[in-house]
């Protein structure tokens, strides 16, 4: 796992995505431990008061769960949780489409929009793709 401490993201928002991407590619199933707070924080150099506050919001959300002195564990469901999130995110994209259109906003504008936030959010994940192999 790795971070990009220059990002606008925050860092425990950053490791928020990253193990729920890791959930939702089986790098962590369901019922495997992922690793501490303490391995973490020295893994990427960080505070582990910002990797409790990660995973205390995956905890909050279902995705992860913690067995008192063996460490946290991936929800059963957390895969399933993370898919109905996107479902839900997708149906307020839908809803936000139909009220642009309702204001008058082209489809080529809206279009342009999403394609600006996908380039944006993949120079973000190339980024940190390419300080993850200058690191190993």
């Amino acid at each position: 796992m790795l971070i990009d401490k220059h990002s606008r993201v925050p860092l425990y928002e950053q490791v928020i995505a990253q193990i729920e991407r890791g959930i939702l590619t089986g790098e962590f199933k369901a019922d495997e431990q992922i690793p501490s707070v303490r391995q973490l924080s020295i893994e990427l150099s960080v505070n582990p008061n910002t990797l409790q506050k990660a995973y205390t919001e995956l905890e909050r959300r279902g995705l992860c769960y913690t067995v008192p002195g063996n460490g946290r564990f991936v929800s059963r469901d957390a895969e399933l949780k993370l898919r109905s999130m996107r479902r839900e995110l997708i149906e307020k994209v839908e809803q936000l489409a139909r009220e642009l259109k309702l204001s008058g906003v082209s489809e080529a504008e809206v279009v342009e929009a999403v394609r600006t936030a996908y380039s944006e959010g993949v120079s973000q994940a190339t980024k940190i793709g390419e300080k993850e192999g200058e690191n190993k």
